[in-house]
């Protein structure tokens, strides 16, 4: 047995076992269980596994495994639920017939669920969840294409240098590899858009695909002159796939159910499609071009004060969910020119959280848990996936956030100034961070420039939010806590350690992607 099977299998009797999960999914980084019973979930033992960086509670139970190992745990662990609900009864109280039937338990769960939704929700931020949600899938592909696109770019500038015509054959290749997928990201923005909204996704596909199609060229709209294969881009196929989409469900209430096959789609596709070509695809363009144009804009002529905005602020972005806004703006800017000269800035926040928790670390001498938490969860942040060290340290303490902000805000700085110096630093790929993020840049320079300037600033940012944190982050009162001997002399019973209650501390989650991103 392999150790994500073991992971899974450790996992499910702590989480009230298969009759107590009613759905299974999981992000770039985490397990995420739809729970009937909350009540029956043994949540320190989870917390204590040591595969599990740490839990989150919202509308589902989060489980936070790290991008290398949910994938395969998530797959292992709906393997056994659905074996144990095949072979085991459930448990005594799950389905009797004199006492809770599956119906009441079942609206209990549901009563729970939708209580916990609505504490930790509203109607804009789900909004953008649905969003997020479209383009979150997309983002395996972004970062395999975007590390082609790297190496490819390596390879050209070693063959120009010493005129290899062998390494100048290569080229082509890369290319193709790492330009087919970015030639047709409207179409699976368009798939996933409809099935987010109700709809058939290849017909959402279908509408979206008219957007790259190059015989557009040929079509001039009465009121915005001649079109242009992929104008409006991703956010030209979002909006007709979404159009498509209520077109569907529209036409399925009118349509008679001996007619549907033929006519419902039909109408949906040509509808959809007429709006987009005469409409939608010139003001998607009008609103692409007015992204990548304030983009380079603000960072020409504001970088540095952009960069310690966005910088500063954008973990409290991500605990208010409003980071998932930037995902489509992101991709407009990576299928325009190339790579989103926003992210490495944005991705300053891992640095800061990083080094707070290291702050944390130094603090905290006497307290052996939390130490151990922080040692555990440093290498991970360092790679990208910071949750363990927001949600177990830094936001239970609230001043080391605010002060890992600091140090996000100078490296985000750094960033945009050398970008106003015109040495931009871009990411060619959405959804790693950290230290890992290297291989995925580019810039107007090249990426060894964009590399070198976004690892001296994630480093740096990661130096002053641990000094910061070290001589700020901490009253009297939080010192004397965080360093309290958990076995005080002359008692048996071990005294809770601070850090316990540091990762009981519930967080709302907020996005599909990494919180750091």
């Amino acid at each position: 047995m392999d150790k994500h099977t073991q992971t899974a299998r450790d996992l499910l009797p702590l989480v009230g076992g298969a009759h107590n999960v009613t759905s299974v999914a999981n992000c770039i980084s985490r397990l995420r269980l739809g729970i009937a019973d909350p009540s029956r979930i043994r949540a320190q033992e989870i917390k204590d596994h040591p595969a599990v960086m740490g839990v989150v509670e919202d509308d589902t139970y989060q489980i936070v495994l790290g991008p290398a190992a949910v994938g395969q745990v998530a797959t292992a662990f709906q393997r056994l639920v659905e074996d144990e609900r095949a072979t085991a009864p459930p448990p005594p109280g799950t389905d009797t017939g004199a006492g809770a039937s599956a119906d009441s338990l079942a609206a209990k769960g549901a009563a729970m669920k939708a209580d916990q939704k609505r504490k930790n929700a509203t109607k804009g931020k789900l909004f953008i969840r649905k969003i997020a949600n479209i383009f979150v899938p997309l983002i395996p592909a972004l970062i395999a294409c975007g590390v082609i696109a790297g190496v490819g770019g390596i390879l050209n500038s070693i063959a120009l240098s010493s005129g290899s015509d062998a390494l100048s054959g290569v080229i082509p290749i890369t290319t193709a590899l790492a330009q087919g997928f970015m030639s047709l990201i409207a179409v699976f923005v368009g798939y996933n858009a409809a099935k987010e909204f109700g709809g058939t996704p290849i017909l959402g596909g279908a509408v979206a695909a008219i957007v790259v199609y190059p015989g557009v060229a040929n079509i001039t709209s009465t009121f915005f002159g001649e079109l242009k294969p992929s104008q409006g881009g991703v956010l030209g196929a979002l909006a007709a796939a979404v159009l498509c989409a209520y077109l569907e469900r529209w036409a399925r209430r009118w349509v008679p159910d001996a007619l549907q096959v033929l006519l419902v789609p039909t109408i949906a596709v040509f509808l959809s499609g007429l709006v987009a070509l005469l409409l939608l695809m010139p003001l998607a363009g009008t609103i692409a071009n007015g992204i990548g144009d304030g983009a380079t804009w603000l960072l020409t002529h504001a970088g540095a004060g952009a960069g310690v905005v966005l910088g500063g602020l954008f973990s409290s972005l991500v605990m208010l969910g409003l980071h998932q806004a930037l995902i489509p703006i992101h991709t407009t800017l990576i299928e325009q020119q190339g790579y989103s000269a926003l992210y490495p800035i944005l991705a300053m926040a891992g640095g800061g959280q990083a080094g707070a928790a290291l702050a944390v670390y130094f603090r905290a001498r006497r307290n052996t848990s939390l130490r151990r938490t922080i040692k555990s969860a440093l290498p991970t942040c360092a790679l990208g996936v910071s949750e363990p060290v927001i949600y177990g340290v830094t936001l239970p303490l609230v001043r080391p956030f605010i002060t890992a902000g600091v140090g996000a805000a100078v490296g985000g700085g750094i960033v945009g100034l050398f970008s106003q110096l015109g040495v931009t630093t871009g990411s060619t790929a959405i959804g790693p961070a950290g230290l890992v993020l290297v291989p995925l840049l580019d810039g107007s320079k090249g990426i060894g420039p964009a590399a070198l300037i976004y690892t001296g600033a994630w480093l740096v940012a990661a130096g002053v939010a641990c000094a910061v944190t070290y001589f700020f982050g901490f009253s009297k009162s939080m010192l004397a806590d965080l360093n309290t001997d958990p076995e005080p002399a002359g008692t048996t019973t071990p005294a809770p350690a601070p850090a316990d209650r540091l990762q009981e501390e519930p967080a709302p989650d907020r996005d599909r992607t990494p919180a750091t991103l």
